[in-house]
């Protein structure tokens, strides 16, 4: 970073190599720029440093100042030799750590994407936007999060311009990495102020993926800007178990949900809170050692799920038929059949079931 800039004017200041000095073009030939450094001299970038920086040379003119870096002290000819693009580049990183500090929000444009997020460059320094960094509007909700599908969503954004902020700068690896949804934190944050745990919020669905659901509240809303948008968790959504969020709600659905966390500006909800538990009075309908209908409604590597009631589901372990090749002779998906109940755990949600042969 900048450590050690020199104006003309700031007599008392020893340089030496590696400084930055501002100095102001007084000549020019073919192969050299001089740079007037005041009373600390003449200074000249010439040789390879004057060709590194042709492109930046050729729009210099007679007085116009320059920042440069002292590279010698003094060469055989009096001079200070200097080095225009080390401290371009320096002065680069100054500006972007300034911008960070400031939490300045900058505008990108989308120039490339791989797996884990957007690519893009900022005052000509390689820069990345992580997937988690992007607002919840642009977040790719793609169902059983895979990796194939969410490249697709992302290459929707290739020369799009989106607003950031500098999250970190890797000056070693030329790198800079950017946030779109920190240019919104402080905003989410003083609304936050205004909810807390327990409240019950009124919220439009935006967006499904395997893992749940997203809500924005308030809804409606007169400003857009003032909406939160939080996750209700695919275990939130109800208190049968829930295999695909779409089919519990929709996007564009109007629903209630109660905040049950607020962390780190992130907001979680439930919408099974505000449901009638069906397990509350299982222990006054079920016990141990009863025998009960059920529907197999699906089987999996743990056994067979059997729906004993609306939203109540129980398990007839594997190991009740040897292997799943057995229990799918002795099952079918949407029938009927006799079970006895071996372990109720209403707090657990839990139904352990054995066929009755």
């Amino acid at each position: 970073m900048l450590k050690d800039t020199k104006k003309i004017d700031d007599a008392s200041a020893p340089l030496n190599v590696g400084s930055t000095v501002e100095g102001k073009v007084v000549a020019r030939d073919r192969s050299s720029l001089y740079i007037d450094l005041g009373i600390h001299g003449t200074g000249i970038i010439y040789g390879r440093e004057f060709y590194n920086v042709k492109d930046i040379v050729k729009n210099l003119e007679t007085g116009d100042k320059v920042f440069a870096k002292i590279v010698e002290m003094e060469n055989d000819e009096g001079y200070k030799e200097l080095s225009l693009r080390d401290a371009t580049k320096e002065i680069g990183w100054q500006r972007l750590k300034d911008l960070r500090d400031a939490g300045t929000v900058l505008s990108v444009r989308v120039t490339g994407v791989n797996k884990g997020g957007l690519l893009t460059s900022l005052d000509g320094i390689q820069a990345f936007l992580p997937v988690s960094q992007l607002s919840a509007e642009h977040y790719p909700r793609v169902a059983d999060a895979d990796k194939q599908k969410i490249l697709k969503e992302l290459q929707k954004f290739i020369g799009k311009t989106l607003e950031v902020k500098i999250l970190d700068l890797l000056a070693e690896e030329n790198k800079l990495i950017l946030s779109e949804k920190a240019k919104s934190e402080e905003k989410t944050k003083e609304t936050l102020k205004n909810y807390k745990k327990g409240d019950i919020v009124e919220g439009q669905i935006t967006g499904i993926a395997d893992f749940g659901a997203f809500i924005k509240f308030p809804f409606p809303v007169e400003d857009e800007n003032e909406q939160i948008e939080g996750l209700i968790h695919i275990s939130e959504l109800d208190w049968q178990l829930v295999e695909n969020p779409a089919e519990v709600v929709k996007v564009g659905e109007a629903v209630k949900a109660q905040i049950i966390n607020i962390n780190n500006n992130q907001v979680f909800l439930s919408l099974k809170s505000l449901k009638k538990n069906p397990w509350e009075e299982i222990e006054k309908e079920y016990k141990k050692d009863d025998v009960i209908k059920g529907k197999v409604t699906k089987f999996s590597t743990f056994g067979a799920f059997v729906e004993i009631a609306p939203k109540i589901r129980g398990l007839c372990h594997i190991s009740e038929f040897e292997s799943k090749e057995k229990m799918e002779e002795q099952l079918e998906i949407g029938k009927t059949y006799n079970f006895t109940v071996i372990l109720i755990e209403p707090k657990e949600h839990r139904m352990s079931l054995k066929l009755v042969k």
